[in-house]
């Protein structure tokens, strides 16, 4: 690995393409597979929140999505990009699941009404 402040020193100058993790974990294979989850949604009342993401291929293996550090705030018809990683890259996806949380213990429960969404992986753009 490389130090987070000279990447640019010693990637850039390489001629051939370069697979780089900016977010790692901390066991191995310590590698994250980066995926955009672009969401719009139809809730007449703003929502902050959080958003776990769960993605099954094929064949059933299941993997679910580091929680992001910050909430995020939903506007109706508003667009929202939530990077999200995932320590294992599915190829052939055949379910996504959300869970939305405002991981507070006290309150009501809210729900997200999702409008559209679209989930890309930044690792593998063509799928």
């Amino acid at each position: 690995g490389y130090y987070a402040d000279r990447w640019k020193n010693l990637l850039i100058p390489m001629s051939s393409p370069v697979k780089t993790y900016f977010d790692t974990l901390d066991q191995d294979p310590f590698c994250m597979y980066n995926y955009l989850l672009d969401i719009t949604t139809w809730n007449k009342n703003i929502r902050r929140g959080f958003i776990k993401v769960k993605i099954t291929d094929y064949t059933g293996n299941t993997v679910e999505s580091e929680m992001d550090s910050e909430a995020s705030t939903f506007q109706q018809y508003k667009r929202v990009k939530i990077l999200t990683g995932f320590n294992q890259d599915l190829d052939k996806i055949s379910k996504i699941s959300l869970t939305f949380s405002t991981k507070t213990l006290i309150g009501p429960k809210y729900k997200l009404r999702i409008l559209q969404m679209k989930l890309k992986s930044l690792n593998n753009p063509e799928r």
